[in-house]
């Protein structure tokens, strides 16, 4: 943009600044030292547990040791672990990080599963860590169910704002724990690698914000080292590992995974960076986005991707856009003929195709970036779809149009787009009978975030697609700290019986700032 379970640890690399007598946030002493300098014992799995990508009968399970070791799965119906079922899982090491990740299959559907991960001495089974354990829903098989619901956002210790120990840490986490949600769409901005996290921060009205660092985010991420680090350093924040032990997600990735604006093939007028290359930098932080995530499709080493859909019952199905890696350059965006646009052509070509084969009631699109807000890279280009111009589609605004022109004509219904991204909360309405591009069904996309990260004012809408905005919360100036303004998350609830989708935009905290209720198969919501 422009704008759990834990266990107990060794501090030895974690630099905790001004924060370091601080008892608001109970922080875990986790070592950041390599495993090969790790003590010496059972393997351990200090950072928890996260599934991913859930759906009717299947998960993936996702650890990291502090050393070599055999992972090891077992699920049940209960806590009791009474008639576990066995997993086997990777030998894990220093080629992944020291991460790993299991496949679950042949799960029962709408069932809650409860599940520890062991980690075995690889020369010695028998030798094993304490478990760590975590829980998580499978996706209903019929449709008159106890229904769905999820949360979204995205953005995490942007922009300087890291985890503050008297704020109590990432502790929107724990407001949407509460919650009890199936599962959780972060939409990008997992980490921001040209961010680093000082100490302190002076705020304006003269109070200090202190930030738990570490040595790799203490400088923009270059390194594969670095990016990893980038991805560890959240998970010292208790909330949110006891978040991921308890809600499984679905993940995507945007542009401070690498750097702000990024796009193929751009080189870096950045001084803070020796290496230049966006396609170096962006395939160091895909592998260890990959390593950090489970996450079904992405296999670097295969040619894995980040777009994906993830089924989850005949109610929902979660389509995961990836508008980075087969992006053209940013641009005034004023193209009369654009086939690479924002997904590429390939990427087009399988949404249109897995929207037509969808039966699901709702289809859910994850957009990594907003469709109508007029996003600014610099003085003349434009980073997301929009630019500013309301007449016909141009540029980046063409594959939308045949996108949308798709649905209507193939008749996809219960399509819904979610997205962050701008770092404020809003809902936006997009209509033919005001847009200067006719040729497409009304429908709604809203926008949630950020998670921890500085707070933006609000974006300029575009007309081509006929937007209008019945909700927006913003800052009324640049990078507000999560100190001063509220973060920002969204909740999707669809009824089991009739089908109904009701979104809410909700802040730190949970109280819900705007509602919209939709119903199933309807035109023109």
């Amino acid at each position: 943009m422009a704008q759990g379970p834990g266990g107990g640890f060794g501090r030895r690399s974690l630099l905790q600044g001004a924060a370091a007598g601080s008892a608001a946030l109970a922080l875990p002493a986790i070592s950041c030292a390599s495993p090969a300098q790790a003590r010496s014992g059972r393997p351990s799995a200090d950072w928890g547990v996260q599934v991913g990508d859930v759906t009717t009968s299947s998960g993936l399970v996702w650890v990291r040791s502090d050393r070599p070791a055999r992972m090891v799965v077992q699920t049940a119906a209960t806590e009791s672990f009474r008639n576990a079922r066995s997993w086997r899982g990777p030998v894990i090491g220093a080629g992944t990080d020291f991460t790993g990740v299991t496949s679950l299959h042949g799960l029962p559907a709408g069932e809650q599963i409860h599940y520890r991960v062991l980690l075995a001495d690889p020369d010695d089974p028998r030798r094993t860590g304490e478990p760590v354990t975590g829980t998580f829903r499978t996706a209903p098989t019929g449709r008159h169910s106890a229904g769905v619901r999820f949360h979204w956002s995205g953005d995490l210790a942007g922009q300087g704002w890291g985890i503050n120990p008297d704020r109590g840490g990432y502790r929107i986490y724990e407001d949407m724990r509460r919650r009890n949600p199936d599962f959780f769409l972060c939409s990008g901005d997992n980490i921001y690698a040209d961010s680093p996290i000082p100490e302190r921060v002076t705020l304006p009205d003269g109070r200090i914000w202190r930030n738990v660092t570490t040595e790799e985010k203490a400088k923009v991420a270059e390194t594969l080292a670095e990016f990893r680090g980038a991805f560890r350093y959240n998970l010292l924040d208790d909330n949110l590992r006891r978040f991921n032990a308890q809600v499984p997600t679905i993940t995507q990735w945007d542009d401070h995974e690498v750097h702000n604006n990024w796009y193929p093939g751009q080189l870096l007028d950045d001084d803070r960076y020796t290496v230049k290359e966006t396609d170096v930098l962006s395939a160091r932080s895909l592998r260890a986005f990959s390593e950090y995530f489970p996450i079904r499709t992405l296999r670097p080493d295969r040619g894995g991707r980040v777009y994906r859909v993830v089924h989850h019952g005949p109610l929902l199905d979660v389509f995961v856009l990836d508008m980075r890696r087969y992006r053209n350059a940013n641009s005034p965006g004023r193209q009369t003929d654009d086939p690479q646009g924002i997904l590429g052509a390939e990427q087009l070509r399988w949404l249109k195709r897995e929207l037509s084969r969808s039966h699901a009631v709702w289809k859910v699109i994850a957009s990594d970036m907003p469709l109508g807000l007029v996003v600014p890279d610099g003085k003349t280009n434009f980073e997301a779809v929009a630019q500013g111009d309301p007449g016909a589609p141009l540029g980046r605004e063409l594959q939308l149009a045949e996108l949308l022109r798709h649905i209507k004509h193939d008749r996809v219904t219960g399509t819904v787009w979610l997205t962050t991204d701008v770092h404020y909360t809003a809902a936006q309405h997009y209509a033919p009978e005001r847009a200067a591009f006719k040729d497409f069904e009304p429908f709604w996309e809203f926008v949630s975030g950020p998670l921890n990260a500085g707070g933006f004012q609000a974006l300029k809408l575009d007309g081509t697609f006929g937007p209008e905005q019945p909700f927006i919360k913003a800052p009324d100036r640049a990078n507000t700290s999560p100190a001063e303004t509220p973060q920002y998350f969204g909740e999707i609830d669809i009824d089991g019986g009739s089908g109904e989708l009701t979104v809410r935009l909700c802040q730190e905290g949970g109280k819900v700032l705007f509602s919209k209720a939709l119903q199933p198969g309807q035109v023109g919501q």
